[in-house]
């Protein structure tokens, strides 16, 4: 009994030192951070509209089936191409 004492106060602190935090999630995307909701007339026209254009924030052009990096930025322009390289959607991150 002189050994269990010891083993059940520090069971707890040994245990819940192998709980998981949740990962963080980046916040909902909202479509006036970074102007993508001024932008979104672009949706269903053909990607190469995009090489004329200026902006003032990063731009990702993500073509289809392209591996894309996690970091969020909220102020990022993102601009999504289907498979015909048309503007399949506009967003923030």
């Amino acid at each position: 009994m002189k050994h269990v004492f010891p083993l059940l106060v520090c069971a707890p602190l040994l245990l819940s030192a192998c709980v998981m935090e949740p990962v963080p999630m980046p916040p909902p995307d909202n479509l006036a951070t970074c102007g993508a909701d001024r932008l979104q007339y672009l949706v269903g026209r053909p990607g190469v509209v995009l090489d004329g254009m200026r902006f003032s924030q990063d731009v990702r052009v993500i073509q289809y089936g392209s591996a894309v990096t996690m970091d969020y930025s909220a102020y990022r322009l993102n601009f999504w191409l289907d498979r015909r390289d048309v503007i399949e959607r506009v967003t923030c991150g």
